[in-house]
Formats: C-alpha cells, structure tokens, sequence
C-alpha cells in the first residue's frame, strides 16, 4: 500500500506541475481512468482445490494521462493495476506500466515510440468491443501480447481511407525489458469493403536467441454498426522448425454483440482450440486443463446504469475434449457480476 501511496503522490506532483506549466503556454493535457471489477463464483471446475471459490476482484484498473504538445507530436502515459487472479497468492495490487510513447502524426500516418499497442488483436478486441468481460481470443490463448516496447507505424495506404496498415518492430517481451538477442516484427493489413464490413490479415515473426522461432498467422473478418457487431477469427501459430505439411488452424472464434433494448445490449462468444493450451493452468482468473482441446464460451447482458457505467452479468464457461487417456476434465462454469466504469 505505501508503494501505491507514493505513487499516487508521485502522479499527482507530476499532474500538478504539468497543469501549471498547461496554463502557462496554452497546452492541456487529460487524465482518465477505466476500472473492470467483478464478483465471481467458481460454480464448477476441473480443478478440485479452485471449485466453489467465489469474492471481489479487480481484473483491471487503469489510469492514463495524455498531452498533445502540438498537431503532430502527442505523448500517453498508463499505469496498470491488476489482481493476481492465481486463485493462490496474496500480492497488493501493484501498477505497472501499460503505455508510455511519443506518438508522430500527420494526415494518413502514425510513428509511435515506447510501448503501445500491438497489430495482434487491436481490430479483433474493437469488433468484440467487450474487452471489460474478457480478453480478445488471441491474448485469452496467449498468442501474442497487447503491447510491445520498440517502433510502431500505422496509417491509410489510400485516400479514401479503406486500406490500412499497422507494422511494429518491438523487443517480443510485451511491456517488460528486453532479456535477449532477439526481436520481433509485426504486421497487419484491413481493407474496409464498405463502411461496416472489414477484413485484416496479420503475420509476425519473434526471434528468440534460443533459436525457437515463432510464426502467427491469422484472419479476421468483422461488422460493426451501433447495434450490431460480427466478428469471426482464425489463427495459427509454429515455431521452428516448420512442418508446412501439418500447418492448419489453431484458434478459431465467433462473437457478437448487439443492442436489445434502450441500454440494454447483450454478447455472445465461442473460442475452439485445437491446440493442447500449454500454460493454460497458469491462465489469470480463469485456469484452463492442460493436455487436451479446449472450447470457451461467454455470454451475458450490459445494462448502461448511466453514462460510463455499465453493469453485466454474464457467465463463463470452457468445455473440454477428452486427453491422451480417454478421460474429459470436468467443464468449468464461471458465472459473474462484472462492474466497468470509466472517468
């Protein structure tokens, strides 16, 4: 709590000092924040020592401040706190750092240099549009991570806005220090065919000094409007050495969201899995079994209690396919009160 103290302090000084320095020359800078918060009840799951844990948590809390120097040079700064979620351990709630990049602009393009958001799931996560219920399917399955340290350039390839690219070169260890020889390279291309229907291929390649190199490839497709969206994802990803002739989908997803009533919209999503999710036990606040398919599922309601408050209840649930020796890990049902608020 004393780190956490201090930091506020320390944020508030450097808010202050900066707001003053805003007045001076005419410049302002923001401050806003994002909160994902939930009551949960572990109702089922394969685990037995995790069955019938229920409480309060936070998943997420951010706090981020934005200053825009002039049209073409800005800069954010987010600080990201989280609880464990390892169903174990005690630790306090201690932020990190989400974001921290000068951002380049002009017209049609982007330079962005720090840590910032990745081509990975960026456009899957909008079309989902429920990132305070649950990660994209990508980050659920760790196939890749939100941001990355190193170069970002993105922006149109054509006048009418339509064909857009996002291309980073970044250290391949998300938003923690470089520990290797090795880099990785991203790219995404989307073509919006009209106002609503997108498409988006994206490849990447994460050197490693190891010598175990990982390729991902994958395609989107999304609607979006305001009371309906559609999206469907699938992906795959290997590591050296390539066995082309064994290549095939990985991840598959399908999901909506859609108004039902004034205030009232509701979601719906399906992650399969072909792939045995190694490390999924380890998964934050929802453990998957290790050694057989797995497929996701989650559902609920988002009631609007007034602007930027939502409450939704929803449940989740993973169903499994049978392992190496016939045997099929009990299905996991997660039903929960999800908070989400922003200021």
């Amino acid at each position: 709590m004393k780190r956490i103290g201090l930091l506020c302090t320390l944020l508030l000084c450097i808010f202050s000092t900066q707001s003053m320095a805003q007045v001076s020359v005419g410049e302002k800078g923001t401050l806003s924040g994002k909160v994902y918060s939930d009551y949960y009840w572990m109702a089922q799951h394969h685990n037995p020592d995790i069955e019938g844990q229920n409480g309060f948590w936070f998943r997420r809390i951010y706090l981020t401040y934005e200053r825009q120097f002039s049209e073409a040079f800005s800069s954010r700064l987010r600080f990201e706190a989280a609880s464990a979620g390892d169903f174990g351990s005690e630790p306090e709630m201690i932020p990190n750092v989400k974001d921290a990049y000068l951002k380049w602009q002009n017209d049609n393009h982007q330079i962005l240099a720090g840590i910032s958001s990745t081509p990975t799931f960026g456009l899957t996560e909008d079309v989902w549009g429920y990132r305070s219920v649950e990660k994209a399917p990508q980050d659920l399955y760790d196939y890749g991570s939100s941001r990355d340290f190193g170069l970002s350039f993105k922006g149109q390839l054509d006048k009418a806005g339509k064909l857009n690219y996002h291309f980073f070169l970044g250290n391949g260890n998300s938003n923690r220090a470089e520990i290797d020889k090795g880099k990785k390279l991203m790219l995404s291309l989307g073509y919006y065919i009209t106002e609503n229907i997108v498409i988006e291929g994206y490849a990447d390649w994460n050197g490693t000094s190891n010598g175990l190199d990982t390729y991902t490839a994958q395609l989107f497709a999304g609607y979006q409007s305001e009371s309906f969206n559609l999206g469907a994802l699938a992906t795959h990803q290997d590591s050296e050495p390539l066995d082309f002739e064994e290549a095939g989908v990985d991840l598959v997803s399908l999901f909506t969201n859609f108004e039902i009533q004034d205030n009232v919209k509701g979601y719906l999503r399906a992650d399969h899995s072909f792939e045995n999710y190694v490390g999924g036990s380890d998964n934050s606040y929802l453990p998957f079994a290790e050694g057989v398919e797995s497929t996701f599922m989650v559902g609920g309601l988002d009631i609007l209690l007034e602007e930027k408050i939502h409450l939704m209840p929803n449940v989740e649930a993973i169903a499994y396919g049978k392992n190496v020796f016939g045997q099929r890990p009990d299905t996991d049902i997660i039903p929960r009160l999800t908070l989400f608020y922003e200021f």
